[in-house]
This record gives C-alpha cells, structure tokens and sequence, in this order.
C-alpha cells in the first residue's frame, strides 16, 4: 500500500513540476511540423491524385517552378506547364529530410528525396527543395519548388 502511495505521489509531482512536452513546443516549432506535414501531405496528394493535381493544389499564384535547362517558369506560366503535365503514368513521391521555418513563423523551407517511377519503375531519384508561405487561412502552400 505505501509503494503505491508513494509511486502516486511521485506521479502527481512529475506532472506538476515537469511540463508537458505540448507546452515545451515554440510557436516556430509548431509552424516547422504545420510546414513539415503539408510537405508530407503534398507528397501523399501527388501519389493518390497525380503530381499534376498536387502541383495545381499547393501552389500559390505566383509559385515559381525551377526545372533543369530551363529559366525560371513563374506564375500564370508555371501553372500553365503544370496544367499540361500528362502524368497518367507517372508517380511522383518524396519525403522532408528536414527544414525550417523563419522567426516570423510565415516562410521556410523543406528538402528531402523524391522518387520518379513510371508503372512502377523507377525514371529518376533525387533531392528537392520547395520553399513554403502560410497564407492568410493558415494553410501552407509553396512559392518555389525544384526537383533535380
């Protein structure tokens, strides 16, 4: 009966003095991990609907496509190469090796590995870097991305 006592007792103390790690978090952590899974969610939406769709519904108007051998394709441009993307046999798909986010809490960026496969083999593997901006309703969504 003392043992639990007193494993009560601790118990009761180790949740008053040691703060919950929810409350350890920084307003810019939580916009790293906020950032972190629209990345990983961009990434899931482009292997269930097509990099095309996925490109269509994560870029802000004015996003800004960097592609190798090609000058910079932003705005109305990017979506309209987007937009023609025929991707119905190609799956693109990539996971966050990390990022940041600025103090400010509204801008950062993720990298990380992406995979190319037509019908299940693999067309190309690389790194990326997509740089994010939170919109007005809290949703991120990127402003420039390159896959090489």
């Amino acid at each position: 009966m003392r043992l639990i006592i007193v494993c009560l007792l601790w118990f009761n103390f180790s949740c008053n003095f040691f703060p919950s790690d929810k409350e350890d978090i920084t307003d810019n952590e939580k916009a790293l991990i906020e950032m972190e899974q629209t990345d990983i969610a961009f990434s899931e939406y482009s292997r269930m609907n097509g990099m095309h769709n996925a490109f269509l519904h994560y870029i802000v108007d004015d996003g800004v496509l960097l592609q190798p051998n090609t000058a910079p394709i932003i705005g109305a441009d990017a979506i309209q190469v987007i937009s023609s993307m025929n991707d119905s046999s190609l799956q693109l798909t990539w996971i966050p090796s990390g990022g940041e986010v600025a103090s400010s809490g509204d801008m950062g960026y993720t990298f990380g590995t992406f995979l190319l496969k037509s019908d299940s083999l693999t067309v190309k593997e690389g790194s990326y870097v997509t740089i994010w901006k939170k919109q007005n309703d809290g949703k991120w969504k990127f402003v420039l991305e390159k896959h090489d």
